[in-house]
C-alpha cells in the first residue's frame, strides 16, 4: 500500500489568517495520524506565511509515524532539518516569493550543490528525496547526486487527468520505471485528489508514498478530516 503523508500547510494558513492558535497545528497533526495517516508532511518557507519554523520544532516530539520536512535547501532551512532531524527531507527548488512549488529540479545543472546536501542529510539518518519533474534526465541525475529518492511534481498529470489520463500519466510511467532501474525510491505530490489518485497509484510502479495537503484540507470542509483521510486511503490500497 503506497503511504498516505498529510500536508498541514493549509491548517496553518487559516491559523495565520485570523492569529491565535485555532487551529492548533500540533493538534490536528496528532488527529491526522489518529485518524490514520502514516505521515505528516510540512513545507516552511522563509516568510513563514503558513507554517512557521517553531511549528517544525513543536511537532518534532509529537509525529510519531513519518515527519516530512520538505523546503528549499536554505542555510535556515537546513539548520532546521538538522536540529529537527525527520524520517525525511524533500528538497524543493521553489522561489521566495512561489505560491506553491511549480517546478522540479534540474538535478544534472545542480549535481555538485545536491550531492552536498545529501551527503550532509545522509550523515545525520535523514532520507533524503528530491523533487523532480517527471523527466527521465532527471531521475537519472538524480541517481547520480545519491537521493534515496524523488517525488514526482504531479501539476501537469492532474491538469490533463480529465481530458486524457492515459496521456497524461505516460511521462510519469517511464519516469518510475527509471526510477525502479536506479533503485530509487518514488514519492509523487502536487494536486493529487480523490478524482486522479487511484489511477496515479494502480499505474505507477513502485509508488512508495504521495504527500497531499490542499485537495485534502478542501475536501475535509464538506466531509470531516477524520472521514476525508479514510477516503484517501482507499484510494492508495
Amino acid at each position: 500500500m503506497t503511504k498516505l503523508s498529510v500536508n498541514i500547510n493549509k491548517i496553518a494558513t487559516l491559523r495565520n489568517a485570523r492569529g491565535g492558535d485555532r487551529p492548533n497545528v500540533v493538534q490536528v497533526a496528532k488527529d491526522c495520524e489518529r485518524f490514520g495517516a502514516q505521515g505528516i508532511t510540512v513545507h516552511p518557507r522563509p516568510d513563514e506565511r503558513h507554517i512557521r519554523y517553531r511549528d517544525v520544532y513543536d511537532l518534532k516530539d509529537i509525529v510519531t509515524t513519518e515527519f516530512n520536512i520538505e523546503g528549499n535547501p536554505t542555510p535556515d532551512f537546513l539548520k532546521l532539518v538538522k536540529e529537527v532531524r525527520p524520517e525525511q527531507a524533500t528538497l524543493v527548488p521553489d522561489a521566495p516569493d512561489a505560491i506553491t512549488s511549480n517546478a522540479g529540479w534540474d538535478t544534472l545543472k545542480h549535481k555538485d550543490f545536491l550531492t552536498d546536501v545529501i551527503l550532509e542529510l545522509k550523515e545525520l539518518g535523514i532520507r533524503t528525496s528530491i523533487f523532480v519533474d517527471p523527466e527521465e534526465s532527471m531521475i537519472e541525475g538524480a541517481a547520480l547526486v545519491g537521493t534515496d529518492r524523488v517525488e514526482l511534481y504531479t501539476e501537469a498529470y492532474a491538469s490533463n487527468y480529465h481530458s486524457n489520463r492515459e496521456e497524461a500519466i505516460k511521462p510519469y510511467l517511464a519516469a518510475a520505471i527509471k526510477a525502479q532501474e536506479f533503485g530509487i525510491g518514488l514519492n509523487a505530490g502536487h494536486d493529487l485528489d480523490l478524482d486522479n489518485l487511484k489511477y496515479l497509484k494502480d499505474t505507477l510502479p513502485g509508488l512508495l508514498e504521495v504527500s497531499i495537503g490542499h485537495a485534502l484540507i478542501c475536501d475535509a470542509l464538506y466531509f470531516g478530516l477524520e472521514n476525508t483521510i479514510q477516503l484517501y486511503l482507499r484510494q492508495l490500497k
